[in-house]
């Protein structure tokens, strides 16, 4: 069976703070660790009631210290949110710290609004064109020593100098990034559980263009995807009521701490409300390990996957926990 991976928001609840949250994350990490996942990779989102994740350097560090096998990485950094050195230099501290244990997942959104875009980047003297591009060839440049003699950065080093960058994974909703993936020869993760964009398309344009580059020989593809796992397919659907709730939230412009299932059975839905939950849920694999399978593994074989990244933004912990235990058993994965 495929490489099985978590990606983490620390998905902060009605019922817990956002220090719970962050807490939350490591007991997660440390179980997935023990349960024989592939990576751990933490998320960058800004200004967002339910997501208390918004530095990714730092629970990388964090994770890592924790953990003993598992690769911990960034799922992603926003890299219009940073100056490349900076991003440079962090994840190459984490590495000299964690050699070979680390991940750097670079993603082309700021993972916020765009008033709290501006606060996080106006001492950077940015416009408001899109510059990911630039600023990744810049991170590349600063790594490799490739800026021309006469250039004001040919003599910057990112620190520590002798230690590499860790791998670089690319993370996309559309077909974009799967190109520039290609192009490079890095690995590349789709959103599945939030895009629109056809995700065998991204998948296998990425898999058909891939140049093999000195840090990646052949492609790799990872396929993120929303799952919930329950002893039953009632149990199940149950917890992702908790999904459908943020998700009709988020559609109106209200960013809210995770609700229980308890809240979301309250919750006066309007029927646009219910069609919007009935067309998000074709984007969540909810049900008992064998219906999640049922539903995953054709998609698995059509995107032809590398690996597959679970995130699982329920409201109880030890619900939370349980998911990647029972897809950890399903995808036949092996316990440390």
């Amino acid at each position: 069976m495929l490489p099985l991976s978590v990606l983490d928001l620390s998905p902060v609840t009605t019922g817990h703070s956002g220090a719970q949250a962050l807490r939350n994350s490591l007991d997660l990490a440390q179980l997935a660790d023990r349960l024989g996942y592939a990576r751990y990779w933490v998320a960058e989102h800004h200004n967002l009631s339910s997501v208390a994740s918004s530095a990714p350097d730092i629970m990388i560090g964090q994770i890592a210290a924790l953990t003993s096998r598992i690769r911990v990485g960034s799922g992603g950094v926003m890299l219009p949110n940073h100056a490349p050195l900076t991003v440079a230099e962090r994840f190459k501290v984490l590495e000299a710290l964690f050699p070979g244990r680390i991940d750097l997942g670079l993603g082309r959104a700021p993972g916020t609004d765009p008033i709290t875009s501006i606060a996080l980047r106006r001492r950077q003297d940015v416009g408001e064109d899109d510059d990911f591009l630039e600023r990744f060839q810049e991170l590349m440049l600063i790594e490799s020593r490739g800026f021309p003699e006469g250039h004001p950065f040919r003599s910057v080093r990112a620190m520590p100098a002798d230690v590499p960058l860790p791998p670089i994974h690319l993370l996309g909703s559309s077909g974009y990034s799967a190109e520039l993936a290609a192009a490079i020869g890095a690995g590349f993760a789709f959103a599945h559980h939030f895009a629109s964009h056809d995700a065998v398309a991204a998948m296998t344009s990425y898999r058909a263009h891939f140049r093999p580059s000195p840090a990646l020989a052949k492609p790799h593809a990872i396929l993120a995807v929303a799952a919930v796992a329950a002893d039953t397919d009632a149990a199940a659907d149950r917890l992702a009521t908790t999904i459908e709730l943020n998700f009709v939230r988020r559609s109106k412009g209200e960013y809210l701490p995770l609700a229980s299932p308890e809240e979301a059975a309250a919750y006066d839905y309007s029927p646009i409300d219910r069609e919007r939950i009935r067309q998000n849920r074709a984007r969540v694999f909810a049900g008992s390990p064998k219906t999640v399978m049922a539903r995953l593994e054709p998609l698995i074989a059509a995107t032809q996957a590398d690996e597959v990244m679970i995130t699982t933004m329920i409201y109880d912990h030890a619900a939370r926990r349980h998911s990647y235990e029972l897809l950890a058993q399903a995808f036949g994965l092996v316990a440390s």
